[in-house]
């Protein structure tokens, strides 16, 4: 199962667009334990293996998609 991730950035028109293995909950998780621990950064991980560290002070919002079995084949 893949998650999209959304992370938008204070002040910056792009945001970083990732699918994790990670369940939603487990995402969740790791937002609110950031933000509760005051945390000065987010460190989350892609599918491919690359890793994304986010100042939390900078978090403009989180979207977390629905979960979905990878896709196989084309799409018509």
């Amino acid at each position: 199962m893949l998650v999209d991730i959304k992370i938008g950035i204070i002040n910056s028109p792009r945001e970083i667009a990732f699918e994790t293995a990670q369940t939603a909950d487990q995402v969740e998780k790791a937002v609110s334990d950031a933000l509760e621990a005051k945390s000065t950064h987010l460190s989350m991980q892609d599918d491919k293996g690359r890793r994304f560290i986010v100042p939390v002070s900078s978090l403009a919002y989180v979207e977390v998609g629905a979960e979905e079995a990878r896709r196989i084949g084309f799409v018509a």
